[in-house]
């Protein structure tokens, strides 16, 4: 007994010092908000390599004059819901994070985007999938998809269970930012389910019916600079969903190429698409307003939800 109370005073201090140095434990969403795992405990599914427990902190890069939380090592993913308000439209986003595969930027690119749908009456779900290394980095594919199963995996469970939040199967969309962007797309074309069923919800389908792409990555093939064929194996076909996509010209981490490459393989395969190009705004700026245009984004895409009547045309 002595030893192991030695354990858990050793762990008490390594816990306070991780506080002390900006380091936390898993995350977890606001109070009163709930958040599932994506998988049966039973569930045999793929581990990232890590170099630790999962942990998120405050990151060192203000966005808009604001901190923002970075989370690390995820190898338990999770779907936290966060119930429409007000008149409930039926309509769910389902949000992908971005950071590059390596880490997810959970409320500038994830909760931050629910603050903002909740109140239009959209049911958002944010997906914590499986980092590090879940996708494509620079033009490497990973030996196990974990990102996409996570991806397709929440589009299925959501079907299954939407019931309990009044989501309609037929209305649930993808938004993500980033690398997120990039999972949009893998998700929204991608034919075959990447992992073999676990339970009942993996009959459903798991392609969204409606797609916003932000600034996303890992889809130009910037080796042999063309827009001929996305990279990293992804196949645009005539079954992804209607797409918003945005970016700005001036985007110092993901060139105005990856947007260009896919908007015009969704417009080969006669996908309905809508682009909104910007001379300025950066990179990975998420909601948060600024004195760049590109930052109103949500109005744009909220006009263009009504065009595909995911939203309630306004009188």
């Amino acid at each position: 007994m002595k030893r192991i109370n030695g354990f858990f005073r050793g762990a008490a201090a390594l816990a306070m010092l991780m506080a002390q140095a900006g380091w936390a434990n898993e995350w977890s969403p606001p109070a009163g908000i709930k958040q599932i795992p994506l998988w049966p405990e039973n569930a045999a599914i793929a581990r990232p390599e890590t170099t630790g427990e999962e942990s998120y902190r405050a990151a060192t890069s203000p966005v808009a004059g604001r901190p923002w939380t970075r989370i690390e090592n995820v190898v338990r993913p999770t779907m936290t819901v966060f119930p429409a308000k007000g008149v409930n439209t039926g309509a769910a986003v389902v949000v992908f994070p971005g950071g590059g595969y390596q880490i997810l930027a959970i409320d500038l690119e994830g909760t931050e985007v629910c603050d903002w749908i909740t109140a239009k009456g959209v049911t958002c779900v944010v997906l914590k999938y499986r980092v590090p290394g879940g996708g494509p980095y620079g033009l490497k594919m990973p030996r196990v998809p974990m990102a996409l199963q996570d991806a397709q995996r929440a589009m299925s469970l959501l079907r299954e269970r939407g019931g309990e939040w009044g989501i309609d199967p037929h209305k649930i969309g993808v938004l993500g930012f980033s690398a997120g962007g990039h999972l949009v797309a893998w998700v929204s074309n991608e034919a075959k389910r990447s992992y073999a069923p676990v339970d009942a919800a993996d009959k459903q389908s798991s392609r969204p019916d409606f797609a916003v792409v932000l600034y996303p990555g890992h889809i130009w093939d910037y080796e042999d600079n063309h827009f001929q064929q996305p990279a990293n194996g992804l196949r645009v076909t005539a079954a992804a969903p209607p797409t918003f996509i945005l970016q700005a010209q001036d985007d110092p981490v993901d060139n105005i190429h990856e947007s260009a490459t896919y908007y015009l393989a969704l417009l080969k395969a006669e996908v309905p698409v809508e682009m909104h190009v910007y001379a300025h705004g950066g990179h990975a700026f998420g909601l948060r307003r600024t004195d760049q245009p590109i930052t109103q984004w949500p109005a744009l895409a909220e006009t263009w939800l009504r065009t595909i009547g995911m939203l309630p045309k306004t009188p």
